[in-house]
């Protein structure tokens, strides 16, 4: 049997791992694949104090949370496709761009 130490053992891994992606890389993709996987790590460790506690309000926040997620990756999308129009790369660095 499964327990629940296991399912936050890996939400933990997963939230490392996109907390190294945040910090190490300066792709804009790969920033936003990185954020939607520590968004997914919360997830998994919502769903899983939801079944210990045998409650619905972690499930409900975690509905709450992918959308959030979905709203961010579609607001992020936008403006890398917006700095890649105006310049060949989607480095990070170079997003002095849309200041203003």
């Amino acid at each position: 049997m499964v327990t629940a130490d296991y399912y936050l053992v890996l939400s933990a891994i997963l939230f490392a791992l996109g907390v190294a992606g945040v910090l190490l890389r300066r792709n804009a993709l790969v920033l936003l694949m990185s954020v939607e996987v520590m968004l997914n790590a919360v997830n998994l460790a919502l769903i899983t104090y939801s079944r210990v506690w045998a409650n619905v309000e972690g499930q409900i926040l975690a509905l709450l949370v992918i959308a959030v997620a979905a709203a961010e990756a579609a607001v992020g999308l936008a403006i890398v496709v917006s700095l890649f129009r105006h310049r060949p790369t989607t480095d990070v660095d170079e997003a002095d761009l849309l200041k203003g």
